[in-house]
This record gives C-alpha cells, structure tokens and sequence, in this order.
C-alpha cells in the first residue's frame, strides 16, 4: 500500500492514518497525514 501524498510505503501497521468516504488512508510521516487532511478529496482514489 502507498502513502497517497508521497507514494512511499505505508500500511495498516502505521499510526499515521485518516479515513475519508469510508476508506482508510495510511501514511508515512505526519506531514504526509496533515496534507492529506487539509484537502483529501484531491488525494482520495
């Protein structure tokens, strides 16, 4: 699974995660979540 702001790896396992329209979004880093929260409609897939 890919962090959808950096494209790095990130899975379940990771603390960082958001969830938008049902769908559970894990991330990398903080920052990467905080972007992703400010706007997650244009990371959303």
């Amino acid at each position: 699974m890919k962090d959808p702001i950096c494209n790095m790896e990130a899975n379940e396992s990771s603390k960082f995660r958001s969830s938008h329209k049902g769908k559970e979004y894990y991330f990398c880093s903080l920052s990467c979540k905080q972007a992703f929260d400010k706007n997650p409609g244009k990371y959303a897939k």
